[in-house]
């Protein structure tokens, strides 16, 4: 469809659009019959497979009792009964739930609650945020100001863009040496920042040791401690973006759970539906919520979405969470893992390994858009991220479509 304007996609010279008319498991059929293997679970949203009848149930029962209601004067069964399912696997101390529609807005929720709590406090000149380079957090206006100005996605608006600094990542993959010592290196430096500005900082974001959009970039636990209690010491709030590392894409239910801190605030959103509909959630301590309770209106957190806890979208999460919880999946979840760790590739470098994903860096660009490109021709459906390839998978693949990933990868790197 010529009309079509893609996202993220240079038209003058890209391939026109395979048309897709259905999904199934783990699995999208083009018009002419053709099926590929989606490997990167369109776009990191799908978790158990697509056109999974139980969401899609789900969905249809829903959409017959109530379909939306403002989300202001009015609540819902599907909206309340998703937050007492997440109570179970958030942590406590995160506790308030404001609703939004995807990805980028709620992050953006999430810095402008930041940002305001300060105001609505007293404290005055906090109008600097902290964020790790390479960082992507959406496409809205905030959402790219913490990405930083150097970022390859954002650069045309960077003119635009609020006050943040960036700390350094140590990547952590195969190879890898001297990483304490650059872990230390990078401590110094936000130390000496933190002496400069600390009291100007808002908020500290992160994609808690995983950064995607770069290129899989994995970094350690430890690290991540390190900067969340330094900059815990000077007041300044802790935002975790789950978007894309939520719902055990880490091989836990979230990636800080693999940490020993808890964030002032979370973003879940991608996965949160099973790749079904939009719906996101920004979560937040009591403390924050507080901050805007008064008889003040300036100090309201006026945001709000359209479709903000749309019933469909509730239900579809309900379902997924419950399908994910089941264990069958979690072995499954844990399969996967162990599949990627204990299987090798030849001729690629940087292997790094983290729950469902594993990623690895081809020795270019162009060669990583040829082993791309190869693997479609057998139906499997890869997207590089510059010169990294990497697996993602929905819940619901078998080893044997894992193998025959891994084999024509294996197969494209060696011509």
């Amino acid at each position: 469809m010529k009309n079509i304007w893609r996202p993220f996609t240079q038209e003058k010279t890209t391939p026109p659009s395979i048309k897709i008319v259905k999904g199934e498991g783990a699995y999208l059929i083009a018009e002419n019959g053709d099926r590929y293997l989606d490997m990167v679970s369109s776009w990191w949203t799908n978790l158990h497979g697509h056109a999974n009848p139980e969401i899609a149930e789900a969905i249809g029962v829903q959409a017959k009792t109530l379909e939306q209601a403002i989300f202001t004067r009015f609540t819902h069964d599907p909206a309340e009964k998703l937050v007492e399912d997440l109570k179970r696997v958030v942590p406590p101390s995160l506790s308030r739930y404001f609703f939004s529609d995807n990805g980028s807005t709620s992050v953006e929720v999430a810095l402008k609650m930041a940002y305001q709590y300060f105001k609505n406090i007293g404290v005055k000149n906090r109008d600097i945020f902290l964020s790790l380079d390479g960082g992507y957090h959406g496409d809205t206006f905030g959402a790219m100001s913490v990405a930083g100005a150097n970022s390859i996605y954002h650069f045309a608006f960077r003119d635009l863009f609020f006050k943040t600094i960036t700390v350094d990542v140590p990547e952590y993959c195969e190879g890898v040496e001297s990483i304490d010592e650059k872990e230390d290196e990078i401590v110094r430096k936000l130390d000496k920042t933190l002496d400069e500005v600390g009291d100007r900082i808002c908020a500290f974001i992160a994609e808690p040791l995983l950064q995607g959009s770069v290129g899989m970039r994995v970094y350690r636990p430890q690290f991540l401690e390190r900067i969340v209690n330094k900059v815990r010491e000077r007041g300044i709030l802790v935002i975790f973006d789950e978007v894309m590392t939520g719902f055990y894409r880490t091989g836990k239910m979230f990636a800080m759970d693999r940490t020993k801190v808890t964030p002032d605030v979370i973003c879940i959103s991608k996965t949160l539906t099973g790749g079904f509909l939009p719906l996101a959630l920004t979560v937040v301590t009591e403390q924050i919520y507080d901050a805007f309770l008064s008889d003040d209106k300036s100090k309201t957190f006026y945001h709000g979405h359209s479709y903000a806890g749309n019933p469909i979208a509730c239900a579809a999460a309900r379902k997924s969470l419950e399908i994910l919880l089941r264990k069958e999946t979690l072995d499954r979840i844990a399969a996967i893992s162990n599949y990627h760790k204990n299987r090798k590739i030849k001729n690629v470098v940087k292997r790094r390994n983290l729950g469902v994903i594993t990623a690895f860096d081809a020795e270019s660009e162009k060669k990583a858009n040829s082993i791309v490109e190869r693997a479609r021709r057998e139906g499997i459906f890869l997207r590089p991220l510059g010169k990294t390839i990497y697996i993602l998978p929905p819940y619901c693949v078998g080893d044997e479509d894992l193998e025959r990933t891994y084999a024509a990868i294996e197969k494209a790197t060696n011509l």
